[in-house]
């Protein structure tokens, strides 16, 4: 299976790290670089061409619904994720037509949600803003 190249952009350099180590160690995605900021994220994305982009939504400066926005002009589109330890909701709308595939609350990104919504993002759905599944659901319907 190909790698799934991932830049991490986020303005706290422990959530970068934790990020980091979940990207790792979870195949087949790993880390081609991170971001601090909204401009340097755009900045990176230019360079490093990621396939995914864990996105802090409180960045400085252009934030991360705007740089999501930006990110989707650019030839090669990454699938954007994002982060925050905020619930959704408190976003409003900004988060559902950003254009990113997903939104995950920091406290429950692990690999299962990083691969759910990898699956989503790189299927083409058009699903803007759900917090995917942890994985494989075990209830009956």
């Amino acid at each position: 299976m190909a790698q799934v190249r991932v830049l991490i952009v986020d303005d706290q350099a422990p959530f970068r790290r934790a990020a980091a180590a979940v990207v790792e160690s979870t195949d087949p995605f790993v880390v081609v670089g991170t971001a601090e900021s909204g401009e340097s994220c755009l900045v990176a994305a230019r360079t490093l061409q990621p396939d995914l982009v864990l996105m802090d939504v409180g960045l400085p400066g252009i934030d991360g619904m705007e740089a999501t926005r930006r990110l989707a002009t650019l030839a090669r589109r990454p699938v954007v994720v994002l982060v925050s330890t905020h619930d959704e909701d408190e976003f409003g709308d900004g988060a559902r037509s950003c254009g990113a595939v997903a939104y995950i609350k920091k406290s429950a990104f692990g690999p299962d949600r990083l691969a759910a919504a990898w699956a989503l993002g790189s299927s083409g759905s058009t699903a803007r803003s759900s917090t995917p599944p942890p994985g494989p659901s075990t209830s009956s319907r």
